[in-house]
């Protein structure tokens, strides 16, 4: 009877073990399943219907050689100098942009909403039209020039549609995939197409190709995306050939007065 009962005993352990075993295995193999398209999901309007899976592929992996999603979702203030002709400072959480020029011109615009208040030649712009206007070329402005620091975080953004190209060397001789992005109605140069290059090794953009005209054949430049530096949680590169960003620094926490205030300011005092 000792007998029978440590026997049932021992099959109980061996049963108990087998089970936890598959559920371990069960538990790592839907892990591994999870499409990495549910860790970067696009953005609301983003072209899934004519976007490649390939491309899209490409694109996660990109965001995770950055640093990944949460990262980027948890970084907060970005500060940059565009080629020496203006810094700005942006609050992504609120849409808050600050634009300084080295002419005593400012620009704190919301970009979300359009509001906000400017500054040009040391004069504050009040009449409305005026200020619309200035507003309006401060958008423009921060549009075009966080894409040239951010753009690999964007692949999948709204309006985007993303294809694979193929697969070559980029003008410096590195393997890379071609990913090409067109737009649908979206921004202020929707007709614009871009070839973007991603290191096989690396997972990291590591050159662009820009075509004002989406039909074009030549590109009217080709750049590189060089000297990645960690920022905060996440990687981000400012060398673009023979144009630099400079300046480059992420916040954990700014002033309020640095989105409100048309006083001069040195970001890097903060």
């Amino acid at each position: 009877m000792k007998a029978l009962v440590l026997n049932c005993f021992a099959s109980l352990v061996v049963l108990a073990l087998i089970t936890s075993c598959q559920a371990e295995q069960d538990q790592s193999t839907s892990a591994a399943a999870e499409p990495q398209s549910e860790q970067n999901p696009p953005a609301d309007g983003f072209d899934m219907v004519n976007s490649d899976a390939e491309a899209m592929e490409i694109a996660d992996l990109v965001m995770e050689a950055m640093g990944g999603r949460n990262a980027w979702d948890n970084t907060r203030y970005l500060a940059w100098n565009f080629f020496g002709n203006r810094h700005l400072t942006w609050d992504k959480y609120s849409g808050q942009v600050r634009i300084s020029f080295p002419d005593s011109t400012t620009y704190l615009v919301n970009v979300n909403d359009g509001s906000g208040k400017a500054i040009k030649d040391g004069v504050e712009v009040l009449h409305p039209d005026s200020l619309d206007k200035e507003l309006t070329r401060a958008k423009s402005i921060w549009i075009n020039d966080s894409y040239w620091l951010v753009m690999p975080f964007k692949l999948k953004d709204s309006g985007v549609t993303l294809k694979y190209v193929g697969f070559e060397n980029t003008t410096s001789g590195t393997p890379s995939h071609v990913l090409e992005l067109t737009f649908k109605e979206v921004g202020v140069t929707p007709q614009n197409r871009y070839l973007v290059y991603v290191d096989n090794a690396t997972n990291l953009v590591n050159q662009w190709a820009f075509y004002r005209e989406a039909g074009q054949d030549t590109a009217n430049f080709v750049l590189p995306w060089d000297n990645y530096q960690q920022h905060g949680s996440i990687l981000l590169s400012d060398n673009r050939g023979e144009r630099n960003l400079t300046e480059v620094r992420v916040f954990d926490s700014l002033p309020q007065e640095v989105f409100t205030s048309l006083e001069v300011l040195d970001i890097n005092q903060y």
